[in-house]
């Protein structure tokens, strides 16, 4: 049960620097002036997704 809790955390992390990813490109796309800004705010956007996935892993391993 705790691989499963863990695999939908996973997804969902992939699933939202994902989408960030593809705004942020279509968005650098569209005005490359601001492409220092987006990058920046694209790169801790991720981070904090993929901190929510370890978070979502310690609780999978507290539940189990």
């Amino acid at each position: 049960m705790g691989v499963l809790g863990y695999a939908v955390c996973v997804l969902g992390a992939a699933g939202g620097i994902g989408l960030a990813a593809s705004s942020a490109m279509k968005s650098m796309a569209r005005q490359p002036e601001v492409q220092g800004r987006l990058f920046t705010t694209f790169i801790l956007a991720s981070a904090f997704i993929e901190a929510l996935a370890l978070i979502g892993f310690v609780v999978t391993l507290i539940v189990k």
